[in-house]
C-alpha cells in the first residue's frame, strides 16, 4: 500500500475508512467499489489485481468533491474539446458507458449525465496515471489524448495540494 500511496499527489484531509464488502452494487448494477463521501469511506469488492486502480479511483472522487467549480469545469472544457476532436474510447469502463451514453444536448446543457461522466472520466484518468497499472483492457483512449489529460493533471492537479 506505500508503494501505491508513494505514487499519488499531495493529499490532505481527515482519514478515510476503508473496508471491503460482498456483494457491492449501484443503481446501474454490480460495481468493485463504492465512495461514500459523506462518510469518509470507500468499501471495496474487488480482487487483488484490480485493488490498486480501483482504489486510486475511489480516492479522486473525495478530490473531485473537493476540488472546486474552477477546477470541475476546466476538466470539463478539455473532455468538450475531446470529443468535439472525435475522442473515442476511455480510461476505464465507468466513464466509458456514461460517454457511450451521452446524448447531443447533455453537454451543452450539463446534464446529471454529463456531470456524471466527467466525474468518472477525471477519476479514471487519475487511476490511470497514479496506480502503476501500466496496461488493461478498460485503457481504449487513443495516445494523443491521453497525453492531454496528463497535461492537464501535471498542471492542475500535482501543482496544488489536494483536499480529500
Amino acid at each position: 500500500m506505500g508503494a501505491l500511496l508513494g505514487r499519488l499527489p499531495r493529499l490532505a484531509g481527515a482519514p478515510i475508512l476503508v473496508r471491503s464488502a460482498r456483494g457491492l452494487r449501484d443503481r446501474h448494477g454490480a460495481v468493485h467499489a463504492g465512495s461514500f463521501l459523506r462518510d469518509r469511506a470507500i468499501i471495496f469488492d474487488c480482487c487483488r489485481a484490480e485493488f490498486r486502480r480501483v482504489f486510486v479511483h475511489e480516492v479522486f472522487h473525495f478530490a473531485w468533491l473537493r476540488s472546486g467549480n474552477a477546477v470541475r469545469l476546466s476538466w470539463e472544457n478539455l473532455m468538450r474539446g475531446e470529443l468535439r476532436a472525435g475522442a473515442r474510447g476511455e480510461l476505464g469502463w465507468s466513464a466509458e458507458w456514461r460517454k457511450l451514453a451521452l446524448s447531443a444536448g447533455d453537454m451543452e446543457s450539463r446534464s446529471r449525465r454529463w456531470r456524471e461522466y466527467c466525474c468518472e472520466s477525471f477519476c479514471d484518468t487519475a487511476a490511470w496515471l497514479y496506480s502503476g497499472v501500466l496496461r488493461h483492457d478498460e485503457f481504449t483512449l487513443t495516445g494523443g489524448f491521453r497525453i492531454g489529460r496528463r497535461v492537464w493533471f501535471r498542471e492542475t492537479v500535482e501543482s496544488a495540494q489536494l483536499r480529500l
